[in-house]
């Protein structure tokens, strides 16, 4: 299975950002990305769970999201998740 690591700056949650997922992850499905949210982006642990679920509310119900510390794993599914 494939990981992609991204890094979430001080830019935040940019439509560029997403599109850039968008694009690495394409027509895959079963993929992870870890995305670590660096110290400039954030201040504290409730602003990676924020930009996570803003995160899943652009790419759609194929995305699942785990926040582990600073990091964000999205995997992206075969079929949308109820």
């Amino acid at each position: 299975m494939k990981q992609i690591d991204m890094q979430l700056g001080k830019k935040g949650l940019t439509e560029d950002f997403v599109r850039d997922i968008e694009k690495r992850v394409g027509k895959q499905s079963n993929v992870n990305i870890k995305i670590s949210v660096l110290a400039s982006a954030r201040e504290s642990k409730a602003d990676v769970k924020k930009y996570a679920e803003e995160l899943i509310e652009k790419l759609g119900e194929r995305f699942t999201y785990r926040v582990l510390g600073f990091s964000i794993f999205l995997k992206k599914w075969r079929k949308a998740r109820g």
